[in-house]
């Protein structure tokens, strides 16, 4: 088996059919790779949905990345593929992003946020903001919407950090860079993403994050994301306004939008300190 394509779910079954439909119109020989969908405590688990042949597995401790070192156990790959859920993986993303993949290397796919015909200023937010992974990746880490990973390399490292609802995939990567791995980023192997299209959804992406953020890694780290939330998000504001490729009334929409997640950030961090439990969704 060359390639284990693993997926967590959690709360999102209803998308399931969506990436299943593009995973099997993968250019790749369907005989090279397995998939493997780890279900992550959900409410509903629509097991019927799944084709003969891909696996479900159940992973009780909460955390996706929790749920991906279970699919990791069991996966028979030289190469494990990870995506997300919500993901619409192009017919030919396996086969680019794995194709050549050296046992010391890492690779970061594109993530293309797709918006509806008539996107609603969510949406335009999000279609600014997006997942840019080759920005991640030049700083040494990409998002697991879109990475493959040498089976051995991430196994001899001891896989994702379960601790984390957010953020594991950037410790995992730095990790792995720090022992020798190299992060190369691959522009033709695409998968969309649909744009967030609630206030709510953007909310429980933010505290999400927010969590990773204040609850994991050194202290000194943490601190600093404490400190850093209390101050007005200058950066992201430049960001944003530096968009070239999106309009100008796109660039307003999404400063508006940040200022208000920023409200948001500062509120999370609180309860975050006073020991409230971190969003995990």
């Amino acid at each position: 088996m060359k390639v284990s394509v693993i997926v967590p779910v959690y709360e999102t079954w209803e998308l399931v059919p969506g990436l299943v439909e593009r995973l099997q119109s993968q250019t790749i020989d369907s005989r090279e790779y397995e998939v493997i969908l780890v279900d992550n405590g959900s409410s509903v688990v629509d097991e019927a949905s799944l084709p003969a042949g891909y696996i479900l597995l159940k992973c009780e401790k909460p955390g996706s990345y929790a749920a991906r070192n279970r699919g990791v156990e069991s996966a028979r790959g030289e190469v494990l593929a990870f995506t997300d859920s919500d993901c619409l993986p192009e017919p030919d993303w396996l086969a680019n992003l794995v194709e050549g993949i050296g046992s010391k290397e890492l690779r970061a796919g594109a993530v293309a946020i797709r918006t509806r015909d008539k996107p609603n200023w969510v949406e335009r937010f999000d279609s600014v903001k997006g997942i840019p992974q080759v920005k991640y990746v030049s700083r040494g880490y990409a998002a697991t919407a879109n990475l493959a990973v040498p089976a051995r390399l991430l196994r001899s490292l001891g896989g994702f950090d379960e601790s984390r609802f957010s953020g594991g995939d950037a410790e995992f990567c730095r990790r792995a860079v720090a022992h020798g791995a190299r992060l190369r980023y691959v522009d033709n192997a695409v998968v969309g993403h649909p744009a967030r299209t609630t206030w709510n959804e953007l909310v429980t992406k933010a505290r999400r994050v927010k969590g990773g953020q204040i609850r994991n890694g050194p202290l000194k780290r943490r601190l600093l994301w404490v400190l850093r939330t209390l101050f007005p998000p200058v950066i992201e504001w430049k960001r944003i306004v530096l968009q070239n490729k999106a309009p100008v009334s796109d660039r307003l929409v999404a400063l508006t939008i940040e200022s208000g997640l920023w409200l948001v950030r500062m509120v999370e961090t609180t309860r975050l300190v006073l020991g409230a439990n971190p969003e995990r969704r």
